[in-house]
């Protein structure tokens, strides 16, 4: 894991256990004691192919199962969590996105299997338009962490005099 502490961030890349992130942005990133994770979607991080789909000869999407899908994603978001030394129990807030809003009993019988404690995570779902690779869901979470990010000593004086800029 590559972490990196600057003005009490802490940043948490997995590395090769998780896919590779399509763009400039961490997996995810603990200030203080929460964690936000972001958006996962169900890429195999040694194959670098979506879960759940069936593809043409065209290389197209024939069909996806998102239930499959759903469990990637889930496995995904639980491997960032673990790189933080975290667990699916300790998320407290998900954002959940699927490009299909008819996926959501399906979705939503896979999460119950996931998150199964008396006071499970606040979660919001919106349908969307697309979204990246060949994803049909995608969640982004929130996870708190027993421990806040220490900030370094002399980070910490320039902010208590007020030397920090930002």
């Amino acid at each position: 894991m590559t972490a990196t502490q600057s003005l009490g961030r802490k940043q948490i890349n997995p590395e090769s256990r998780a896919p590779k992130a399509l763009g400039s942005y961490s997996h995810a990133l603990q200030v203080g004691q929460l964690v936000f994770v972001a958006g996962q979607g169900c890429r195999d991080a040694k194959t670098g192919v979506e879960a759940g789909i069936t593809l043409d000869g065209d290389g197209k999407v024939k069909a996806y199962d998102i239930e499959v899908q759903t469990e990637g994603v889930l496995k995904n978001l639980a491997t960032v969590l673990e790189s933080a030394g975290l667990s699916l129990s300790d998320v407290i807030d998900a954002t959940v996105f699927l490009k299909s809003m008819s996926d959501f009993d399906a979705y939503n019988k896979v999460w119950a299997k996931y998150f199964t404690s008396e006071c499970p995570p606040a979660r919001t779902t919106v349908g969307v338009a697309d979204l990246p690779g060949r994803n049909y869901i995608e969640i982004k979470a929130i996870a708190m962490a027993r421990e806040p990010v220490e900030v370094e000593a002399s980070v910490s004086s320039r902010i208590d005099s007020g030397a920090a800029s930002f």
